[in-house]
């Protein structure tokens, strides 16, 4: 991948280069956002694009196949499910004769740099193509259907891929474009389902894609609150239909009207063959005497509009596609661009696709735990979670067995039910006795704390707000002492401190404060959960995804009321003094200007902008979208920002302004935030057990990091945070003001002084 010294110069006006690109294969939401930010970084970086439809058949059919792009065709398409320049899985491009019309129409329109955005077949076909360009160019040449000199000119084809694939199964990448999207269509149909099985009593297998990898099934399964899953890569043992039925059964007997069961459509047994839905359903209803149904997805996966996510890093993914296959060298690899880690990462094309199609030989060779091994320790790590989760089991107390307390604190982040109900069955599978705090602080001050059994969290992973209960108060000096009390009282062993910014800094109160009250001697560990994403120690919180998805989806709808006419949106966002919220939903909305407190508004940032968009509209523009952080700016505000804009307009637009506020918190956690809210809680507890083990359980706040849960010492957290505006010292999203400056920002458009 290229770094920062190596981002390409802009290209010279005698410098014409040109770029391919494509979207092959299966379609996936999310590889319109990507064609987008392919096509505006390559616009910005002086190159000229040229789109390819229909896949690979429109370089072989030429003509209005391939298309020069400029800035506003790929205008108002972030929101659009499937691929704009459309899709085809070309049989003609898999015989030479094909590949040699190809390159001569790729030569003819003097391109000979391609971005294709496809499976592990487009990007093996894409290798090839690169590896055959020189002979297919010579051949050319030698028949007289390119010139020689041509030949010359073009004497090698540089790529870069992009993996869309709902199934997220290219090895080496934590997500493939378009999986967020699917996995958001399964759960959905999986809470929809659950009330209408529990109105009945009745047992639903739903089937999902997934031939040879079992991501969707595994994770939505989990996502869902599930009782049972079947996957490709770790086939049940022999006798598995009895253990399926057990568990289902104690779940009813636990009190549970609904059961579900995920299959994906790959899964097998141990002896290689099919486990299919309706046999599942049968099996149901013979062994347990119930009614059982079947729902198999199938395409709706695909469908519709993409996520939050899939708008904003298929973004990222596809800016950097752009830079590295224009900094790309004749003796560059191949590189496909994807996701590890929670950053961008390039990887070498035909290894990443050869450690891919490995996964279903191994699994087709009876190498199950090597199947798993390739899919990495994240999936193998959900798959023991699962388990525990789903089982009504409890290991027996004893000697080692703790009282976890868990707490809310701070303000509301979608996902803290998530979160509470993993650390109970987590807590109870691991052999403790967990304890739910109610009303945050304030309820622990008042002793306001009970046990929380199994059956006490049914139904909690899917829910919004926090059935414990929240307050932002951090406690005072004068209530420490009834604070001890309380956790004596009730034998409090460990905190599980689940929240935002209040919430750590009471937790760091309290372990501040345990020289003078024994009862703070406790091990405490800090889950972060907040829609702000304020928290040091995480680059990612509880929460946030969700709040994205909520602000997008609002902005979708106040653009669409803008159609008819000409209008300029200002929009606020959440977020205090941290400008997470406005720069992602700024990049997955399509927004032209973001304003945040970490850069702050000058008066020349604003007088620029007017004279812009004042000669944008003239030019025939329709609509505008700035938004802003809350805290931008104290004096100019989001009524400031609309009046100003209103007064510049004139009669040449009109403006409207949108403060979202609360709406940012409710609704149900997407299951990215489920995801993320049951990983942290493992790894809580799992903190607190190691420590314990060790004879030494330290106090620790824990977060995502580079794709990895890590701990820090509570006692340091204080060295991390700027306490006057209420975040982390380095926030790693900060990056992404380039991506967004790239697709904003057209071609000698002022940007801000910040950028």
């Amino acid at each position: 991948m290229i770094t920062d010294e190596q981002t390409p110069a802009p290209v010279q006006p005698h410098e014409p280069v040109r770029l391919g690109i494509l979207t092959s294969g299966g379609d996936a939401q999310g590889m319109n956002a990507a064609v987008r930010a392919t096509v505006r970084t390559a616009i910005r970086l002086g190159a000229e694009p040229y789109a390819i439809f229909e896949g690979y058949q429109g370089m072989i059919d030429g003509g209005e196949g391939i298309k020069k792009f400029g800035w506003d065709d790929v205008g108002s398409i972030l929101h659009r499910g499937g691929t704009v320049i459309g899709t085809f899985r070309s049989k003609e491009f898999r015989e030479r004769a094909g590949r040699l019309k190809a390159a001569a129409n790729l030569v003819g329109h003097g391109i000979d740099r391609l971005v294709v955005i496809g499976g592990d077949g487009s990007l093996s076909g894409l290798d090839m193509f690169r590896q055959e360009w020189p002979g297919l160019l010579d051949e050319l040449a030698t028949e007289g259907r390119i010139t020689r000199e041509q030949a010359e000119a073009h004497p090698t084809l540089m790529i870069a891929g992009m993996v869309g694939s709902i199934d997220n199964d290219l090895v080496g990448t934590d997500m493939t474009i378009g999986a967020d999207t699917a996995l958001h269509r399964i759960v959905d149909a999986i809470d929809d389902l659950a009330s209408t099985a529990a109105s009945h009593q009745r047992s639903f297998v739903v089937e999902v894609m997934g031939r040879h990898c079992g991501y969707l099934a595994l994770m939505a399964s989990v996502a869902g609150g599930c009782d049972y899953c079947l996957i490709p890569e770790n086939p049940p043992a022999e006798g598995w239909e009895e253990k399926m039925c057990a568990e289902l059964k104690r779940g009813r007997d636990a009190g549970r009207r609904d059961s579900i069961v995920i299959i994906a459509e790959g899964a097998q047994d141990r002896e290689g063959n099919p486990i299919t839905s309706e046999y599942v359903r049968s099996t149901l209803e013979e062994r347990l005497g119930e009614d059982a149904r079947v729902t198999i997805l199938g395409h709706v996966q695909r469908g519709g509009k993409p996520s939050a996510y899939d708008r904003w890093a298929s973004t990222w993914l596809g800016h950097e596609a752009a830079k590295e296959v224009l900094a790309a060298t004749p003796d560059s690899p191949g590189m496909v661009m994807g996701l590890r880690g929670n950053r961008v990462a390039a990887v070498e094309l035909m290894k990443a696709v050869e450690q891919t199609r490995e996964v279903p030989r191994l699994i087709e060779a009876g190498d199950h735990a090597g199947a798993m091994r390739l899919r990495g320790g994240s999936f193998t790590e959900m798959r023991q979670i699962f388990h525990e989760l789903a089982e009504p089991t409890r290991v027996d107390p004893d000697r080692s067995s703790k009282r976890i307390a868990i707490v809310h604190a701070g303000g509301l982040a979608p996902g803290m039910n998530t979160a509470a109900r993993a650390a109970v069955r987590l807590g109870i599978s691991r052999g403790h006795t967990m304890l739910g705090v109610h009303n945050g602080f304030v309820g622990m001050r008042d002793g306001e704390i009970e046990e929380l059994g199994w059956s006490d969290v049914e139904g909690w992973t899917g829910e919004g707000g926090a059935e414990l209960g929240i307050r932002r108060t951090v406690p005072s000096v004068e209530h420490l002492y009834s604070i001890s009390r309380a956790l004596e009282d009730h034998r409090v062993d460990a905190l599980l401190v689940i929240g935002g910014w209040n919430a750590y800094r009471a937790a760091h109160l309290l372990h501040s404060e345990r020289d003078r009250y024994p009862a703070f001697q406790i091990p405490i560990v800090c889950v972060p959960a907040t829609i702000d994403n304020n928290i040091p120690g995480s680059e990612l919180a509880i929460g946030a995804d969700t709040a994205l998805n909520v602000i997008v989806d609002a902005i979708d709808r106040i653009k669409m009321s803008g159609t008819a006419t000409k209008r300029a949106f200002v929009v606020e966002t959440m977020g205090r003094y941290c400008g997470y919220l406005a720069l992602v939903s700024g990049l997955a909305a399509g927004a032209e200007r973001v304003y945040l407190h970490e850069t702050g508004i000058s008066l020349g940032d604003l007088y620029r902008d007017m004279e812009w968009l004042r000669g944008s509209f003239e030019g025939g523009r329709r609509l505008f979208l700035a938004i802003r952080n809350e805290e931008a700016s104290e004096h100019y505000d989001t009524d400031f920002l609309a009046k100003l804009l209103e007064e510049e307009g004139k009669e040449e637009f009109d403006v409207r302004s949108s403060i979202l506020g609360h709406v940012q918190q409710g609704g149900a956690p997407t299951p990215f935030d489920r995801l993320l809210a049951t990983r942290l809680v493992s790894r809580a507890i799992t903190a607190l057990d190691e420590g314990w083990a060790q004879g030494d359980p330290g106090s620790y706040y824990i977060g995502l990091t580079g794709g990895l849960i890590e701990k820090a010492p509570l006692g340091h957290l204080m060295e991390h945070i700027d306490p006057r505006f209420r975040r982390p010292r380095q926030q790693w999203w900060m990056g992404l003001q380039e991506v967004f400056a790239d697709v904003a920002y057209e071609p000698d458009t002022p940007e801000h002084t910040s950028l």
